[in-house]
Formats: structure tokens, sequence, C-alpha cells
């Protein structure tokens, strides 16, 4: 069975929809206590205590998915959510236009976040990856929820279903490099940023991408055919004190 589809029908069983609950009255139920957030073990094998729920909606960035809101699968360190708001302020700074998606990040108290192998300690985060078509900002694929996961896009990043749709690579680069420069004010930083390997090229090749080709931020080298596959749509980055 192809990989993508065997995920989706995973994802499709565990995100039943969740009937009779608001985004807003679930942020201010969830949103965690205000002692300081512990990350116990590591990414593929730890667990959260006193974890922070990201925010569904800011300014410039929305939570991709509402039943993965509400499935509870949206916690972080409270160093890393600072982090990822602080580096949305000074995008909304440079790019007043631009609007972002946060995707999936790790469950209250971390553990096992089927189906990822990492995101069990509040330190991992996946971001959709920005997209245009002839020159300008697209959105229309951003609002496909879990499925999202599941988009196909091709060695350029051009989308497989229409190739005038592509993935904004300068912008990818140019978050990271605001992101690691938030984590730093935090104590923290970017320990590993995974994206589909036969996308690196394009990456590299944006002024941004080459700022980030020299930074001593870690692009992985190789993954799996699996894992790989899985990286096209987004960019996963895991942090680390």
């Amino acid at each position: 069975m192809n990989t993508k589809l065997l995920v989706t029908l995973t994802l499709t069983l565990l995100f039943q929809p969740i009937i009779g609950q608001d985004v807003n009255a679930y942020y201010d139920e969830h949103r965690g206590n205000d002692e300081p957030s512990v990350s116990i073990g590591g990414v593929s094998y730890g667990s959260l205590e006193n974890g922070k729920l990201v925010p569904f909606q800011g300014d410039n960035y929305l939570y991709f998915d509402t039943t993965s809101y509400l499935a509870g699968r949206a916690y972080l360190n409270d160093k890393v959510l600072a982090a990822v708001l602080r580096s949305y302020e000074e995008m909304e700074g440079k790019l007043p236009n631009r609007q972002f998606r946060i995707m999936e990040c790790s469950n209250a108290h971390g553990g096992r976040l089927w189906p990822h192998r990492t995101h069990q300690n509040g330190l991992s985060v996946d971001f959709m990856m920005p997209l245009v078509q002839n020159g300008e900002p697209y959105y229309e694929l951003d609002n496909t929820g879990r499925n999202h996961y599941f988009l196909d896009f091709d060695d350029d990043g051009q989308y497989s279903e229409d190739e005038s749709v592509s993935i904004n690579f300068d912008l990818v680069a140019q978050h990271i490099l605001i992101l690691d420069e938030k984590a730093r004010e935090q104590g923290m930083r970017i320990t590993k940023v995974i994206i589909n390997t036969d996308l690196k090229d394009e990456l590299f090749a944006t002024p941004h991408g080459r700022q980030l080709q020299n930074s001593d931020i870690y692009i992985v080298q190789r993954l799996s055919n699996m894992i790989n596959a899985l990286h096209d749509d987004h960019y996963h980055i895991d942090f680390a004190q």
C-alpha cells in the first residue's frame, strides 16, 4: 500500500470528528499552567511536563487542522512556543501580508504522537511549506487539514496536481533562520531540520537558502524512503537546549 495512503487511513481513524467544541474555548481551558515546561528524554522517546498549547490563530499564522487541535496534538515546551510565536512576529514585520501554518506538535504530556516517530517531548514542530502561484502567495491547499500531509510535490517543489503551484523555498529558509535566532534568545537552538532530501538543492539555491547552508543549522542528510516521501509538504524542526 502507498505510504501516504496508509498514513491517511490511520489519521482518519484517529481524527474522528469532535462535536460541540470550540477552539477558543478549548484553548482557554487547556492552554497550560504558568510553570516552566520540562522536556524529558529525547524527541523520539520522551515526555513533556507543563506543556503549553499553541494558540489556534494569530495575526499571521493559523494551526492547520481543527480536529488535530481539539485532539490535543498542539502542545510545546514553553521556550519553543515563545520562539515560534516571536518568529512569526518578525516575519509579520518583514512580510506583513503573508500567512503561515503550524502543523502538528506534541501531546499535552508528550509520548507517542502516532504516526510520528518524534514529537514526543514538546521540542518538535511541523511547519507547512509556504506556496506560490505566478509569484503570489497561494493558500488554497493550506485549508486541507490533515490531508495536507499527503499532498505530493516533485523534486523541484512543484505541486503534482498543478505545476503552477510551487514551494517558496526562500521563505522556508528565511523562516528557519529567524526561528533559530529566536530559539537562541530562549536558550534553545535548532538541532535538526527534516525536509525531503530531493528538495535540498532547490532550498539551497535561494538567497536565504545559501545563508542556511552556510549556517550551523543541521539539515538532514539522508532519510528512509518512507520518511522522505512524507516530508515534501512540510518541514520538521527539532529543538534542544
